[in-house]
Parts: structure tokens; C-alpha cells; sequence
């Protein structure tokens, strides 16, 4: 009994192990069967995840500038250097002297090239070759004119201008110290602080302003692509009150041919008189007109000062103050180089101290020319110029003469001056005075297009 009990677990034992072997062999083979299949569909997963590379065609927007399309060409621009001409920067790109003897006889009735300035700006559009053949010169003289010469096949020359956009616009201020620095401390332009002191400079002695003087200025400022300034156009419209008096200019143009601007006030009356109240623009008196003057140096013995001292740098430039003809332009004494001019009958100037005169004897000037220029020449204790008035012989303080009259409006065109300034007055008066270092700008700004 116990041998058959043996035997039979002994079969029993085998029988669970090739049971077991052959549930791994399946187990096996399922696994890597698995395996293959994961292998399989997961290298195509992984192959649709990668993206198909496509060409996408890239679009450059056109860019114009002097009305040619700048991607056609490869564009080479710089400044005039000392030593460039035309036909020397055509030559540094390969194009030969005959060729560019033909240019210039070309072109010569629309642009002179030996007007060419050292600093200007220049541009050169070159074909899409090899050899970047230049096909085109652009000269800009100033920001807003160009000229432009063509040579590509045939040879062109013409002028252009750049579109000017035109922003009206308002200031005020009221006077601290200068009328400079007054309008500086706005941050109004230069060219509008000369303009403002040229419509007034007949009017309004700026070297005794007061504090508490005030302006308002409607005036117009030119840009270039909307963005680049390109200065004041005009000054449409401005008020002035000194020692409490009122002093309006309106911007007119009385000849219809040349559309001249002249200004008037708001009885008609034109703001130009015959004599400038100083011959130097933004200087200061550093000595008066006194026939009773004594100086300490010589024992306080009467030296009179028969003329008006105008403090300036050495080199600033010194105006006739009214239209007249040169009777002396020479050197002598005390009064160091100086000029005369004789007016009229009635009336002549004289210029003392320049470092050189500008004018020559016979000359005829008008009014606002530069006749020298300040210095310390003769008996001089520092640069300015003495600026001495006659009268019937006389000489006289021209800060206290009743100078000539200025002209008025003529009658046939008072009515069209009236409607054109009304307006204008309206808006002057309106405008606030600001405190704060900004210009105003009332309803926004206008702009127009030339």
C-alpha cells in the first residue's frame, strides 16, 4: 500500500510540472507576442505625431521712398564727404567718365552737380546683378526736396518734394526773464521764437520786457510723413500785451501775385515801421543814450554817450535797421571799424566796434541785412556795438523817438482783412495761459496737406 501511494504522488508531481512548464511556454509566447505588437503600433503612433514639413512662401512688403519700389533694387545710401562730386562716387561703383559725362550733360538743365554739399544725404539704387550696376542717383538737399537722375536706359533728371502734412497748433506764455527763454522753457521751436521776435521787432523793445508780459501764438508746423519735423511753416496769428497794452498781428497777404505775409494789428494798421528797435536780435543794452554821463576813470569829467550800447558775443550779426544806402564803411579812432547808412534826408545810423563789416560804401541795404558783425574794435571794454542815431544831423535816443508811422491796409481790401481776422481773434482770445513747461493745444490739431 505504501509503494502504490508513493508512485502515485510521484506521477502526480510530474504531471503539475509539465503543467507549469507549459503554462509558462504560453505565457511566454503571449508576452512576446504583446511585445511585437507594441512595438508595431507604437512606431506608428510616433510616426504620425511627426509633422509634415511644409513650404510656406514668405511675402516682403513693398517699400516706397521717392516714389520707386526700394525691393527692386539693391539701395546703398551715405552722405556727401569732403572730396566727393558726382562723377567720383559713380566711379567708386564701376561706371566709366564717358558714361558719366553723358549723365551730367544730361541732366545739367534740371540739377547743377557741382551743387553738391558736404553732409547731405544721398541714396544709390543698384540693379540686382553681379555687379550692383547703379541705375539711379537721389541727392536730398534738404529734408524735404529731392532730386533724382535717372540712368538705367535712358537718362532723366527732375525735382520733387516729399508730401508735407501741416499741424496747426496754439501757445502762450507769460514772460519771466527773456522772451527766449520764456518760449525754451515750453519747448516751442527755435524758428518760431526768431519768427515771433521779427513780426514784433518794430513794435516792442524785448530788452525792457516786463514780468507779467504775455503772448499767444496760432501758428503752423510742417511735418513729413506726419512725423518728421520739418519747421514753422508761418505764424497765422499772434497778441503781445506789454506794460499792459495790447498788441495783436495778423498774418495778411495784401498782393495777391506774390502772396507775400505782412502783418497787421486789429485797426488795420501794418506792424512794420521804418527803423528796427535794435540792430541785434536777443542781445541786451549794456549802456544807454546820456549827454549827461560822467566816468569815474577820467576824474567824472562829462563824457557823454551819444549812442546805444548792445551787448553780444564776438561774431553775432549786426542788422541795418531800416532800408538805406551805405555812405561809409571803414575803420577810424575810437570807433574801431564801423558802418554809416544814410536813410534819408532825415535820418541815418551808425554802427561802431564791428570785428568786420559786411558791407562796402555805395551799397544799397534794406532793412534786416547784415551789415557786420560785433566785436571789440576802437576804444571797446568788451564786444557789443554802439549804435548811434541821427536826426536832422542830430544825434538822438532812438528808443525815445517818435519814429515814422507804418502803412495801413489798403481801403479796397479792408473788408476781405476783417472777415479773414475775425476768426483769428477769436481763437486768441480764447487761448489760456499755462504755467507748466507745455505748449497748449487747443481742439486737438488741425492738419492739412500741401
Amino acid at each position: 500500500m505504501g509503494k502504490i501511494h508513493a508512485s502515485k504522488v510521484s506521477e502526480k508531481n510530474i504531471f503539475s510540472r509539465l503543467m507549469d512548464q507549459a503554462r509558462n511556454r504560453s505565457m511566454g509566447n503571449k508576452f512576446i507576442v504583446l511585445l511585437i505588437l507594441a512595438i508595431v503600433f507604437g512606431g506608428c503612433k510616433q510616426e504620425e505625431k511627426e509633422p509634415v514639413a511644409e513650404e510656406v512662401p514668405v511675402t516682403v512688403p513693398d517699400v516706397y521712398e521717392f516714389g520707386f519700389n526700394l525691393n527692386k533694387y539693391v539701395v546703398k545710401k551715405d552722405t556727401i564727404r569732403s572730396g566727393d562730386s558726382f562723377g567720383t562716387i559713380l566711379e567708386r561703383y564701376n561706371i566709366g567718365y564717358p558714361r558719366i559725362y553723358n549723365i551730367v550733360e544730361n541732366a545739367k538743365d534740371s540739377f547743377d552737380i557741382r551743387k553738391l554739399q558736404i553732409g547731405k544725404p544721398y541714396t544709390l539704387l543698384c540693379a540686382k546683378d553681379s555687379l550692383q550696376t547703379p541705375e539711379c542717383f537721389i541727392y536730398q538737399p534738404n529734408n524735404i526736396d529731392y532730386v533724382v537722375i535717372h540712368f538705367a536706359d535712358t537718362i532723366m533728371a527732375y525735382n520733387k518734394s516729399k508730401p508735407v502734412s501741416v499741424v496747426q497748433k496754439e501757445a502762450s506764455g507769460i514772460i519771466n526773464s527773456t522772451l527766449s527763454e520764456t518760449m525754451e522753457d515750453q519747448g516751442l521751436p527755435n524758428d518760431l521764437i526768431y519768427d515771433m521776435s521779427d513780426i514784433y521787432a518794430w513794435t516792442i523793445n524785448f530788452f525792457k520786457l516786463q514780468k507779467g508780459d504775455n503772448f499767444k501764438i496760432i501758428y503752423n508746423e510742417r511735418y513729413i510723413e506726419d512725423s518728421i519735423y520739418v519747421g514753422i511753416k508761418n505764424i497765422e496769428a499772434a497778441y503781445f500785451q506789454h506794460k499792459g497794452e495790447d498788441f495783436y498781428a495778423f498774418g495778411f497777404s495784401p498782393d495777391t501775385l506774390s502772396k507775400k505775409f505782412e502783418f497787421y494789428d486789429d485797426k488795420g494798421k501794418s506792424l512794420k515801421k521804418a527803423f528796427l528797435k535794435s540792430p541785434i536780435k536777443f542781445s541786451r543794452i549794456s549802456s544807454r543814450f546820456n549827454l549827461n554821463r560822467r566816468i569815474a576813470y577820467y576824474g567824472f569829467a562829462l563824457r557823454p554817450h551819444k549812442g546805444t550800447d548792445f551787448a553780444a558775443s564776438i561774431g553775432t550779426p549786426i542788422l541795418a535797421t531800416a532800408n538805406g544806402t551805405v555812405i561809409e564803411s571803414t575803420q577810424k579812432g575810437g570807433n574801431g571799424k564801423y558802418v554809416k547808412i544814410k536813410h534819408s534826408d532825415t535820418y541815418s545810423t551808425q554802427y561802431l566796434h564791428m570785428s568786420r563789416q559786411a558791407v562796402k560804401k555805395g551799397q544799397y541795404v534794406k532793412q534786416g541785412d547784415v551789415i557786420g558783425y560785433v566785436g571789440m574794435t576802437g576804444n571797446s571794454g568788451g564786444p557789443h556795438v554802439c549804435y548811434r542815431f541821427w536826426k536832422n544831423g542830430k544825434q538822438v535816443d532812438p528808443l525815445k523817438e517818435k519814429l515814422p508811422t507804418s502803412e495801413t491796409i489798403p481801403e479796397h481790401l479792408k473788408n476781405k482783412y476783417w472777415d479773414h481776422i475775425k476768426p483769428l481773434k477769436v481763437c486768441l482770445d480764447a487761448i489760456s495761459f499755462k504755467y507748466q513747461n507745455k505748449a497748449v493745444i487747443k481742439q486737438g490739431e488741425k492738419i492739412t496737406k500741401n
